[in-house]
């Protein structure tokens, strides 16, 4: 330990924390309160005893010897991926997700703890491939171990939080010291997918006429056609880097697997999306679309954010939650209500606790001398970053509506709980920064 103690904690990482679960107390309450002043709802009691256990759990996690972690790794991820396909099988339906597991109103999410299972795992996976993690085999195995739990939660279905994994997996390989070709290949794939998936919903419900081009990925025929083109493509491409190792053959080879597999992958991905995910899409790109259906959280949401100014209108006095014009306000929706009422400075505030418990992460990072610790530390930041760019995103109208929970804010014990328990990990790892 070089002369370090185990109490020696990272203040600013551990204020910001408890400071950012007391704010998400205080506007969980504020959301069971009507505008005549009637408190409805106990859940800021249920989140309180939520935060208390979680807090016992992150001293806990920051404490004992992580060591225990890297060993029990891989017996942690195959006992969530069990729990996993337990809850697809006996699971609770929550908000159109099979989710939840446990009787009566005692239950957990576990797709939410297998995010941090999946991080340990994989970093442990890492850690042991350090020689070979440049090579295809072993990204493609990497993302095999995230594509797992991912696949499972898709079947829930929960896209939201099946795409946190994709942050999870690019920060911890980039910390690993992945090809940047194939980190690159693997975004570029991912946003052309997602590209390519709106398109047709965008021509039905927003361009209001018919878009020739696209009969390419509607047209089951056309799409046929242009799938063996772009295939024959690079078939050639790979013949001739194969024949006469020119470079251009291999960047050719590169883009055209891009698009084939982002167009395959688009009409396998239109064909699973549900109706009402479809209209997420939509009216993120257009609320008025359906202003009193899908649209209606965006549009309520946005202009709670809005109304607050620059110093809020005063806590347990914002209208569009009192009034209840804002579904899900106390989870999804959690920072439009600290908006109103505590207005841009309020925002700046949770803002610079985030970029607090970020920038420890970072330092974290760059600081520990073991390689495992580093990499988790790396898959625990993505995951902090995704869940607070995207809700913050979601309430404001810059990302569509996922259903991913701001952390330490949003009411819940599993979401509280798990970032608790990776705070926790990333406190033990400032601890013993020093140990190798």
């Amino acid at each position: 330990m070089k002369g370090r103690s185990v109490f020696g904690f990272d203040v600013p990482l551990l204020a910001a924390s408890v400071l950012l679960v007391v704010i998400g107390i205080a506007f969980i309450f504020s959301s069971g309160v009507t505008a005549t002043g009637v408190v409805f709802s106990n859940e800021y009691i249920k989140q309180t005893v939520w935060a208390l256990s979680g807090l016992a759990l992150f001293f806990l996690f920051a404490i004992f010897d992580y060591s225990h972690l890297r060993n029990w790794a891989f017996r942690l991820y195959v006992f969530f991926l069990g729990v996993l396909l337990l809850t697809l099988l006996f699971g609770r339906v929550v908000n159109g997700a099979k989710s939840w597991i446990g009787i009566w109103e005692l239950g957990i999410q576990p797709s939410e703890f297998s995010k941090v299972t999946t991080i340990l795992f994989l970093a442990r996976f890492l850690e042991r491939k350090q020689a070979q993690i440049s090579r295809l085999g072993y990204f493609l195995l990497s993302l095999g171990i995230v594509l797992l739990p991912m696949g499972l939660i898709l079947l829930q279905p929960d896209l939201g939080t099946a795409a946190v994994f994709i942050p999870i997996f690019i920060f911890m390989l980039f910390i690993a010291g992945a090809d940047i070709r194939h980190l690159a290949f693997f975004v570029a794939t991912g946003l052309l997918l997602i590209f390519f998936t709106i398109l047709p919903p965008y021509e039905t419900y927003l361009a209001g006429q018919e878009i020739p081009a696209l009969s390419l990925l509607t047209d089951r025929s056309l799409s046929l056609y242009l799938l063996g083109t772009i295939f024959v493509v690079f078939v050639v491409s790979v013949g001739g880097f194969l024949s006469v190792k020119k470079e251009y053959f291999y960047w050719m080879a590169y883009a055209t697997l891009i698009v084939l597999l982002a167009l395959a992958g688009s009409a396998i991905f239109r064909s699973m999306l549900k109706e009402y995910q479809v209209m997420r899409l939509i009216v993120f790109l257009n609320p008025s679309v359906d202003p009193r259906g899908a649209g209606w959280n965006i549009i309520q949401s946005v202009t709670a954010v809005g109304s607050g100014g620059l110093w809020g209108k005063g806590f347990l006095r914002g209208t569009q939650s009192h009034y209840r014009y804002i579904p899900q306000q106390n989870t999804d929706f959690i920072f439009s209500i600290l908006s109103e009422e505590w207005g841009f400075a309020g925002v700046l505030a949770v803002f610079g606790l985030f970029l607090v418990i970020l920038g420890r992460g970072m330092l974290i990072i760059r600081n520990t001398k073991d390689r495992f610790a580093s990499i988790t530390a790396a898959g625990i930041v993505g995951m902090i970053f995704f869940h607070f760019a995207v809700n913050v995103g979601m309430a404001i109208g810059f990302m569509p509506i996922t259903g991913i929970p701001l952390f330490f804010l949003s009411y819940g014990g599993s979401s509280l709980w798990t970032v608790l328990i990776s705070v926790g990990i990333l406190m033990n790892f400032y601890i013993r920064r020093y140990k190798f």
